[in-house]
């Protein structure tokens, strides 16, 4: 077979991929990728949405280059099949050495990456992980220095000498890091600022990293030990809806039925963090199961005469697509919407300063007030 006979099919495959790889940039529209790519909690939403646009751009010119310099590439595929067997050979052992590599590292979930960052956390078989009680942790966030307390229970509080008592009349919080006042002293957090305007005292049950579900079942697991729950206040934030979605940790699914963390490939696992796509319907069952989860702290909450209450953070305008995903999930769930300037965030970092915190605890405490 002559030379040029040869090149021809690869003529054809190369032009295809390249046209593949133009007609996907096209159609991998900002409708699309909203739809693929949740709203983050530490990139505003036009830093993503200048990355998804350049990434758009690449893959476009990388389409163009194949259908351009097909010929060229054709040419060298033919005239040393031998170095292009040799690159796609070690192509396939860079991908299985790096597997390998993976695997003796110990991978950490995507919402607990970092093992030793203050506050300490400990290994949970059925929640993940939890805070390591009884200890004193000193970080300094956004150059403050800082004293993050836990008690023998794991909760948050002021002094390692002041445990909360379950046997008083408490309010109850759950949460993530944003309800457990990551970067804010003790008095400055939402649960301790509640607390002191109602003069009751507050149980701190949030945990760096949470996603709903762990919310929930950390509820579920604490609440019974308090004898006079007052309120039941947890949080929900759109920016961290894709943590519900993950699985390389225990979570529920539908029906609220447990289940163990999900291993798969060590570089798909990498490649999902890294480039965090969702299938649609991955989206609508994190959704439903997500309403189902807040539905239950709700129930859980009114089963011990308490008051259920979701607090909805949302740092400057609420986008289109952040609107329609609350709406989906919260329609019928008791809650409380605050409004917050994009700018009252701590410095070098996403998590509510004590500005932010203290307009929260307000609303909170206003909405607990009502009849």
């Amino acid at each position: 077979m002559s030379p040029a006979r040869a090149r021809r099919p690869i003529h054809v495959l190369l032009a295809t991929l390249g046209l593949a790889l133009v007609a996907a940039a096209i159609a991998a529209n900002q409708s699309w990728l909203d739809r693929h790519f949740l709203p983050s909690f530490f990139l505003p939403r036009h830093w993503y949405v200048l990355i998804e646009t350049a990434v758009r751009i690449a893959i476009a010119c990388a389409g163009v280059v194949l259908v351009a310099g097909r010929a060229r590439l054709a040419r060298l595929l033919t005239d040393a099949p031998s170095a292009a067997f040799g690159v796609v050979v070690a192509v396939v052992l860079a991908i299985a050495a790096g597997e390998l590599a993976l695997r003796w590292v110990r991978l950490q979930p995507t919402g607990w990456l970092v093992r030793e960052e203050e506050p300490k956390r400990q290994d949970d078989a059925e929640l993940g992980w939890v805070l390591a009680p009884s200890r004193v942790g000193r970080p300094v966030v956004s150059g403050r220095a800082l004293e993050y307390v836990t008690d023998g229970s794991g909760y948050r509080v002021r002094h390692v000498d002041e445990p909360v008592d379950p046997r008083r009349p408490s309010l109850v919080f759950g949460g993530e890091s944003v309800m457990f006042g990551e970067g804010l002293a003790w008095d400055e957090s939402i649960p301790a600022q509640v607390g002191a305007t109602l003069g009751l005292q507050s149980a701190n049950l949030a945990v760096h990293g949470y996603g709903t579900d762990q919310m929930y079942m950390r509820l579920a697991r604490e609440l019974p030990h308090f004898d006079q729950p007052v309120a039941v206040v947890s949080i929900f934030m759109t920016e961290l809806f894709g943590r519900n979605l993950d699985d390389d940790r225990p979570h529920l699914g539908p029906g609220l039925v447990w289940e163990p963390a999900v291993h798969p490939s060590r570089l798909l696992g990498l490649a999902t963090l890294l480039v965090p796509f969702r299938r649609e319907t991955t989206v609508d069952r994190g959704v439903a199961v997500t309403h189902d989860e807040l539905r239950a702290i709700t129930g859980l909450a009114r089963s011990r005469g308490a008051t259920p209450l979701v607090v909805v953070p949302q740092f400057g305008s609420e986008e289109p697509e952040q609107r329609i995903l609350r709406e989906r999930i919260l329609y019928d769930i008791p809650t409380v919407f605050v409004q917050l300037d994009a700018d009252w965030r701590l410095p070098w970092d996403r998590h509510p300063n004590a500005r932010a915190a203290h307009v929260i605890a307000a609303a909170v405490v206003d909405r607990l007030r009502r009849p």
